[in-house]
């Protein structure tokens, strides 16, 4: 018995349609093909499918997806819930995401592999019979941290979220340092249909280059001198659910084209074994790298790239976004009050204003790490601008010579020449590692010692 009511099918291809009906006969009871833009719409009338199956092109020798756009959002604006993947030519990757930038769900590529293609609309369809059931949920955030925001970037991100979440499709956050990238990596995963899965977590920057291998890919018994039993690696112990690679920028270059034949293949191999074992992962990766950076070929493989920003979002910096920072501060004022017992801490107008024009640099990290600062010392006054300890930031600020009198101590030392290299670079964690003559591990490792 089928599993869903009804699939449309808009392709010119008379042997696409051929070949998707026959894939899908049975997930649908009903299977409408379509080979002109034009009678979609009129097929839609008296019928809310579970999945539509959209191609990009119909003009002959059209290759810009325009006329697959323009019926995707007239679809859309007909019925704004509808289900729609759209279908590319072989590697047409840009057409895909201009295509879930327009709302699609999900895309497949022909020629197409039918387990694929089954996997992919069924579920696109499980997600149409979620929606029908129940309203959107608020996707929950780790640490008591949301993903707050309304400025016009941030409802564009939340926007994007929205739309990528329920696809497989893997996503690419960019962003500076404390911008918030593992919070829409988290939306993403409990948005989707893995939420019920694991959402496993990488941090790339804070493990030695010599242990990511194994960490990622796993090993067996005896691969290396320290091997004394097998061990499952990260990609594997995300199997059916999300792998989020944190700081992606950091991963060797030796190590990108062996991530690589896991997205294409679908399978990993641990270290020192002969026989691969196969995965199904949805992966999202994050780095504060710019995209110049990441389009050098010198320090990230372009196909590797082509294979993780199929969705692109960029967070941006506070600064970029103030109207969003009064929100930030009265959630962390309540947060960190509850955490230590402490009354609603009062915020003076004189402190709010400061706190709007402040420049940020560490972004939101910086300012949840100012407010928690402000509740613990403050006691009962009002919140005052010298609560927060607000410095001067931008390119200005230059590294200060190590003190030779009266204050040696090298902890305080230490300390204060790592917050000064990382505001003068803005919390670019790859340049200040850089001045300071440090790995970024090395760099991650004084920042959590110091609180920073």
């Amino acid at each position: 018995m089928a599993d869903f009511d009804c699939c449309i099918i808009v392709d010119d291809d008379e042997d696409i349609q051929i070949a998707a009906r026959l894939a899908l006969r049975g997930l649908f009871r009903e299977i409408v093909t379509l080979s002109s833009p034009d009678r979609a719409m009129a097929a839609m009338q008296g019928r809310s499918p579970d999945v539509i199956l959209l191609d990009a092109n119909f003009a002959r020798g059209a290759t810009d997806a325009q006329e697959g756009l323009a019926l995707l959002d007239q679809l859309l604006a007909a019925d704004p819930e509808a289900i729609i993947v759209m279908i590319t030519a072989h590697a047409g990757v840009n057409v895909a995401v201009d295509a879930m930038k327009h709302g699609a769900t999900d895309f497949v590529s022909k020629p197409w592999e039918n387990d694929r293609l089954v996997q992919t609309v069924r579920t696109a369809a499980a997600l149409r019979r979620s929606r029908r059931a129940a309203p959107p949920r608020e996707a929950p955030s780790p640490n008591g941290a949301p993903l707050i925001g309304s400025a016009p970037a941030m409802a564009r991100v939340h926007s994007l979220i929205a739309r990528a979440a329920p696809t497989d499709a893997n996503v690419l956050v960019l962003g500076e340092n404390g911008t918030g990238k593992e919070l829409v990596a988290r939306a993403l995963h409990d948005q989707s249909l893995r939420a019920a899965k694991p959402m496993v977590t990488v941090d790339l920057g804070a493990i030695a280059a010599e242990l990511i291998d194994s960490e990622l890919f796993g090993h067996v018994k005896g691969a290396f001198t320290d091997a004394r039993a097998d061990r499952i690696g990260r990609i594997q112990a995300a199997d059916g659910g999300t792998l989020f690679l944190d700081e992606i920028g950091n991963l060797p270059l030796h190590l990108q084209p062996k991530l690589l034949t896991v997205l294409e293949q679908r399978q990993v191999t641990p270290v020192g074994a002969n026989k691969a074992v196969p995965v199904d992962i949805r992966v999202i990766a994050a780095t504060n790298m710019t995209p110049t950076m990441l389009r050098d070929p010198r320090s990230f493989r372009q196909d590797l790239l082509f294979r993780l920003n199929t969705v692109e979002i960029d967070l941006p910096p506070l600064r970029d976004r103030r109207e969003d920072i009064p929100a930030l501060i009265d959630h962390y004022l309540a947060h960190y009050a509850t955490r230590y017992g402490r009354p609603s801490a009062a915020l003076s107008p004189e402190a709010r204003d400061a706190l709007v024009v402040y420049d940020w640099p560490g972004n939101v990290r910086a300012l949840r790490h100012a407010v928690e600062r402000a509740v613990i010392l403050a006691g009962d006054a009002p919140l005052a601008p010298d609560h927060f300890a607000l410095t001067p930031s931008g390119p200005t600020v230059l590294l200060s010579p190590v003190p030779t009198a009266p204050d040696l101590n090298l902890d305080r030392v230490e300390r204060r020449l790592v917050e000064e290299a990382l505001k003068k670079h803005g919390y670019n964690i790859s340049a200040a590692a850089h001045e300071l003559g440090v790995s970024r591990a090395a760099l991650y490792r004084r920042m959590e010692k110091h609180g920073l």
